[in-house]
């Protein structure tokens, strides 16, 4: 009687691990077929360069900034935070990659997410030092580059990607995160289910 009690008290300790198991992935990722071509890419997180997947921001309009620590653009971060904070619970995420393509990023991945932190307060994700342009540009930056037929000319080019994936607009360096134009666009985006 005893050993059947255990048994039972096993397989149902057991159905119950799975299921949560089960649950837990399924809600860690976005429905089937619901995360856009352009976000199907793993990248390193800045701070402790662990993978991460594009895919959990699958569903929100994301804007993608290559970033640089010393560059005239630079105090940008602080209007990108603010629009990540103001917008963030409306689903917009705004997504950093420092570049040095432009030779302007020399520090290490730590140096780079300790100056974000301090200096600008950044608190959107950040991830590790990418190549933007040319042949080595990131699987992501190429993409981007080919639905917009455009590069980044420089640090602190924006892109904005649909919440679908389907849409991505272009936004040079000189335009401020705080700009009517990009604004204008991050909010005909978020409008849209």
């Amino acid at each position: 009687m005893r050993s059947s009690h255990i048994k039972s008290i096993r397989i149902s300790a057991a159905l119950l691990i799975g299921f949560f198991s089960v649950s837990w992935t399924h809600a860690a990722t976005p429905a089937d077929g619901a995360c856009p071509a352009l976000l199907q890419q793993n990248v390193l997180r800045l701070q402790d360069e662990k993978p991460q997947s594009l895919c959990q921001y699958a569903g929100k309009v994301v804007v993608v900034v290559n970033t640089a620590s010393f560059c005239g653009f630079t105090p940008q971060y602080e209007g990108l935070e603010a629009l990540h904070a103001k917008y963030k619970d409306q689903g917009l995420v705004v997504l950093g990659f420092p570049s040095n393509d432009f030779s302007q990023e020399t520090g290490s991945n730590k140096q780079i997410a300790d100056f974000c932190e301090n200096t600008f307060g950044v608190k959107f994700p950040m991830f590790t030092k990418t190549s933007v342009t040319g042949k080595d540009a990131s699987p992501l930056f190429k993409q981007l580059s080919a639905k917009t037929g455009t590069t980044p000319k420089w640090n602190f080019y924006k892109y904005v990607i649909s919440r679908n994936g389907q849409s991505v607009e272009s936004f040079n360096s000189m335009t401020d995160p705080k700009s009517k134009s990009f604004v204008r666009e991050i909010e005909k985006q978020l409008a849209s289910k």
